[in-house]
């Protein structure tokens, strides 16, 4: 479910947000829970996830997030694996108990970084300190499946302040870290003023990606997707479901949908959601290339055996061949179980898929 509202525009993000009113607020949490008795009521079975994300669901205040969690509950396993994304800014311990009373039993905050000077330079409204008394206030709130952001390549960072940042977040025993390297995306202020950002070239990025990979493994907090590091049994079930291409519905201005073989999303409008539009057809989706693309994400890869059950064929010869050269220079490994990217491999993913797709 995407919640499109948030305190200010950061000036990396792309994505669908604005600031409102709680008036607005108000209507679209009226608006979401009816989608989603509408939308779920057709379905057979119960979805084992819920994602609240956004723009900055943690702007709602807990007792509307919770309206939101309890209206979707009919429609959830019991061991659902319920995530709210939260900007740690101004977040009580009260915040977190109310979200836990709901069924809330995993966060995700974006930390970005633990270096204030970094933070400002992110457009982040709360310094370090405030990101460790809110994460301290959910384990306090007995939610210990905690996930913080990290962000690489942005401006000023060098190995040595991302090393503060990831003892940061070894320190407060986080389970689940998410590392991205930022991107200048049409549109945002870091992409207009991308000339006067300091900012560390390919080449130190990509010794920080690797630093972060060996860095959290020797700490327990092993990598098991492109971005993505926890320990045993922290894994995003939710995010899983893209890396595996299953099934999901998304909710919410921009919000997209997997279901039945067919994509389709919702136009980013909050006005055309709140009168009733319905989401857009986006064709079909599911193929070998496809699941080839998502699963290859995955540090398990491309499995001939998961292949075989879903495609009725293992990973095809032709596929193998042109994997070849980036085996022979340490980007891929591949063996009777799979194939799959190095870490290496990771930083070129895009190219790399582009070849043997």
């Amino acid at each position: 479910m995407h919640i499109p509202f948030c305190r200010s525009k950061c000036p990396y993000c792309d994505f669908y947000s604005m600031r409102a009113d709680e008036s607005v607020k108000e209507q679209y949490v009226i608006s979401l829970k009816s989608r989603i008795a509408a939308q779920m009521a057709d379905f057979g079975c119960k979805a084992d996830t819920l994602y609240i994300g956004g723009g900055t669901p943690s702007v709602l205040g807990a007792v509307k997030i919770s309206e939101i969690v309890k209206s979707a509950s009919p429609f959830l396993t019991d061991n659902a694996e319920i995530t709210v994304e939260c900007n740690p800014y101004a977040l009580s311990s009260d915040f977190f108990k109310e979200l836990a009373q709901s069924g809330v039993n995993r966060i995700s905050m974006g930390l970005q970084s633990a270096v204030d000077s970094e933070r400002k330079c992110l457009g982040r409204l709360s310094n370090a300190e405030s990101v460790k008394k809110a994460v301290i206030s959910a384990q306090n709130a007995d939610i210990s499946n905690i996930s913080l952001d990290v962000m690489l390549g942005i401006p000023h960072q060098t190995e040595k302040t991302l090393s503060e940042t990831l003892d940061f977040c070894l320190s407060l025993g986080i389970p689940h870290i998410s590392t991205y390297i930022l991107k200048l995306e049409e549109g945002t202020l870091f992409y207009k003023n991308q000339k006067s950002l300091s900012l560390p070239d390919d080449d130190a990025v990509a010794e920080m990606y690797l630093m972060v990979c060996e860095a959290l493994e020797n700490n327990g907090i092993m990598q098991y997707e492109i971005s993505n590091f926890a320990k045993t049994d922290f894994e995003s079930r939710h995010n899983l479901k893209y890396w595996n291409c299953e099934e999901y519905l998304g909710l919410g201005p921009a919000a997209h949908s997997f279901l039945d073989g067919k994509r389709f999303y919702f136009e980013r409008d909050l006005n055309v959601f709140l009168n009733g539009a319905k989401p857009v057809p986006d064709g079909t989706g599911g193929d070998f290339t496809e699941y080839a693309m998502l699963r290859l994400r995955l540090c398990e890869g491309l499995l001939n055996r998961e292949t075989e059950k879903r495609f009725r064929s293992k990973i095809p010869d032709e596929m193998i061949k042109k994997s070849a050269i980036f085996i022979d220079n340490g980007f891929m490994e591949s063996d009777e179980i799979g194939l799959r990217l190095t870490k290496k491999g990771f930083l070129l993913s895009n190219s790399i898929l582009a070849e043997i797709l």
